[in-house]
């Protein structure tokens, strides 16, 4: 009698605040699920996709290999985080597809606000020519057409957006009422 597990994928643009809600969304599970994993794409990049460009094969392949990992998490009962700018929409399907129990939510800022958020200075960067290919600037974003949650960080609170996700977490039966 385990826990259902389930993937929420987090996608958006960079500063968008995936992160952010990934980690509060993780507090607010640990009192209600015994399993929670976040596969940050920050993290994942340096461990499990390092050697990959940002080359759209790149990319995808990137994608892949998280949802590789999120699939074998959720089927053994993990309810998995996943933050990652994940631009393409067609790979998203695919790994939504593979995994199945899965729950796409768009972490919605316009670009301007991203843009204010940087604290790594990437956009800053993208804009001046020395990092290439980056999302939004030179490589397209595609959002998501219809996605289970939107949280407009722009918008509302951190904990409006939990809130959000919690209640489609719930609705779907991945949580108890």
């Amino acid at each position: 009698m385990g826990q259902r597990g389930v993937t929420v994928w987090l996608t958006g643009l960079s500063g968008a605040g995936k992160t952010t809600i990934s980690k509060a969304l993780e507090q607010e599970l640990r009192s209600r699920h015994p399993k929670v994993e976040i596969l940050d794409g920050d993290i994942i990049r340096e461990n499990l996709t390092k050697g990959l460009g940002f080359s759209k094969q790149d990319r995808d392949e990137n994608i892949r290999r998280i949802g590789f990992v999120s699939h074998l998490l959720t089927r053994n009962g993990v309810v998995v985080l996943v933050s990652a700018i994940s631009p393409y929409q067609e790979i998203r399907q695919e790994v939504k597809q593979r995994i199945g129990d899965f729950i796409e939510v768009f972490v919605n800022a316009p670009l301007n606000i991203c843009e204010e958020r940087d604290v790594k200075g990437l956009y800053k960067k993208a804009r001046s020519g020395e990092i290439k290919n980056f999302t939004g600037i030179d490589d397209p974003y595609e959002p998501p057409t219809s996605p289970e949650v939107e949280c407009r960080t722009d918008l509302e609170t951190l904990e409006e957006s939990v809130s959000k996700i919690l209640t489609k977490l719930t609705e779907l039966g991945y949580l108890a009422a």
